[in-house]
């Protein structure tokens, strides 16, 4: 029984070696019990109690050899104090245990465009302006919440529940964004060829295919144009699918290197996945003709290629949805299978609500609804089931005729005022006597423009003039105000007047 109780202490083994030396003889204990006899009997239970406070539970019954005065002035307070020096000195060794864990983590390199922002917010000049986010701004460089998504706020406001939704998600909601991208009479909405689940926005369905990929073609690989949203990189290859690139951009026409782009495409093996920009491309503004996007259809059916294509920016990059789908269309048109990615961050302003949508094209319908099964399977130890808010939203825009009409109204003022900018920078560089060509501001088309602009030239734009941009030279235009506008012309050309080519 003392056994157990003292090893209900915990005391170790070269505790004990000190609690041998301090331990006093039966004699000794009798005549020290003798000379406090009436000290030991006055307040029995009182030491009692701090004396299992201060060890545990072991109590002076199970030391009957040891006196009082000597167990509270002697053994308590070496116990005390070997306990305190053990157990620093095991916090030490378990802290050391525990960061050898972790001792190989290494910072993560920043974001650039998040660091962008972050210099910006920091940096106390009252003319700075930060052309570097990626999210529309009105003509006062504040953020905009629609019409039309208040108004849907307001109907779902204190109507529905919050339930999980299904791993596919809404059920509504991703019959109207199919219609966004196949058009309202689709033949294949109505086979139901057409796998589809919500997804986190355009991110979490690149990441979605990515990973169904990885599964059902583990051999393949992604052709990636050259340059793309850098979050692209990422995404596949957390998904573990190796990359290879393909020419997309030629920097001395600021345009689309489109032969070149040709001859990757025949060179890939057949048969090859290739991620494709459905309108707006990021970061560079260049989109292929619709002529171009033909030969480019025409030789994704000859080579046998699978185009999965990106659609960050329906709506906002023409203002109108309809033909910023042309390349969707015009693959459906060749019969091709294709899968796409789609997001309402841009087109709605939903950009913390998450939602967006992945699609893929099947044979037919009992195919459509395996990889649907697959998908969702997918999903499950990801993130389990996608968010219900944004996709309400969406859903009560897109279902309701009026509502979608204002919508539809609201995302062409946005990119109108986008096109606008770019026609006033570019009239602004020109004014001000430019040698060089600014042209393809305007040739360039949504959020962004691949200004051509310098590495060296854009720390001269921060460092003298407080404009802040990714150093790729990508401004954002939504950034860019009737108040600023001629501003940032200024700076643009007084650190590129020089050059002969920026």
């Amino acid at each position: 029984m003392k056994q157990n109780k003292r090893s209900n202490c915990n005391l170790q083994g070269n505790e004990t070696n000190l609690r041998d030396k301090i331990v006093i003889s039966r004699k000794q204990y009798q005549i020290q019990r003798r000379k406090r006899s009436n000290k030991t009997s006055e307040h029995p239970h009182a030491f009692q109690d701090h004396f299992n406070k201060l060890l545990g539970g072991i109590r002076f019954a199970d030391f009957p050899y040891m006196s009082i005065p000597t167990l509270t002035s002697t053994f308590v307070g070496g116990e005390m104090a070997i306990r305190r020096a053990m157990s620093g000195r095991t916090a030490v060794v378990g802290a050391r245990s525990m960061s050898s864990w972790w001792r190989s983590v290494e910072p993560a390199p920043k974001d650039p465009i998040l660091g962008v922002t972050e210099a910006f917010l920091a940096d106390p000049n009252p003319d700075k302006v930060n052309v570097g986010v990626g999210a529309y701004r009105d003509d006062n460089g504040k953020p905009v919440v629609l019409e039309c998504v208040r108004e849907a706020e307001r109907r779902i406001a204190g109507h529905l529940n919050m339930e999980y939704l299904p791993m596919g998600g809404s059920v509504k909601m991703v019959e109207e964004t199919l219609k966004l991208a196949y058009g309202v009479n689709s033949e294949l909405i109505k086979d139901k060829r057409i796998a589809a689940v919500q997804a986190l926005s355009g991110t979490g369905a690149c990441r979605l295919f990515a990973d169904f990929q990885k599964r059902f073609r583990p051999d393949s690989q992604i052709y990636i144009p050259v340059p793309t949203w850098a979050n692209h990189h990422n995404i596949w290859r957390d998904a573990h699918v190796p990359q290879k690139t393909y020419h997309y951009y030629h920097p001395e026409s600021r345009g689309l290197d489109f032969a070149a782009m040709m001859d990757d495409i025949k060179n890939a093996p057949n048969g090859s996945f290739f991620l494709l920009h459905a309108c707006a491309h990021n970061p560079t503004g260049v989109d292929p003709s619709e002529e171009q996007w033909r030969e480019i259809s025409h030789e994704f059916k000859v080579k046998g290629h699978f185009a999965f294509f990106d659609m960050a920016y329906q709506g906002f990059a023409s203002g109108d949805p309809e033909r910023d789908a042309k390349s969707i269309r015009i693959f459906l048109e060749d019969g091709h299978y294709f899968g796409i990615a789609q997001s309402y961050a841009k087109n709605m302003g939903l950009y913390g609500q998450r939602v967006g949508c992945l699609s893929v094209l099947c044979e037919d319908e009992k195919q459509a609804v395996a990889v649907k099964s697959q998908l969702q399977q997918l999903a499950r130890p990801m993130y389990s089931n996608p968010p219900v808010h944004g996709a309400l939203i969406v859903s009560t825009i897109l279902s309701d005729p009026d509502l979608k009409k204002v919508w539809l109204k609201e995302v062409k003022v946005m990119a109108d005022r986008i096109i606008g900018m770019r026609t006033a920078l570019r009239g602004n560089l020109e004014k001000l006597g430019s040698p060089l060509s600014w042209q393809h501001i305007t040739n360039q088309i949504g959020m962004f423009c691949y200004s051509g602009l310098t590495p060296e030239q854009v720390d001269r734009l921060t460092n003298e003039f407080h404009i802040y941009m990714t150093r790729n030279g990508r401004i954002s235009m939504a950034g860019v105000t009737t108040g600023n506008v001629e501003y940032l012309a200024t700076a643009i050309h007084e650190v590129t007047k020089s050059a002969s080519t920026c």
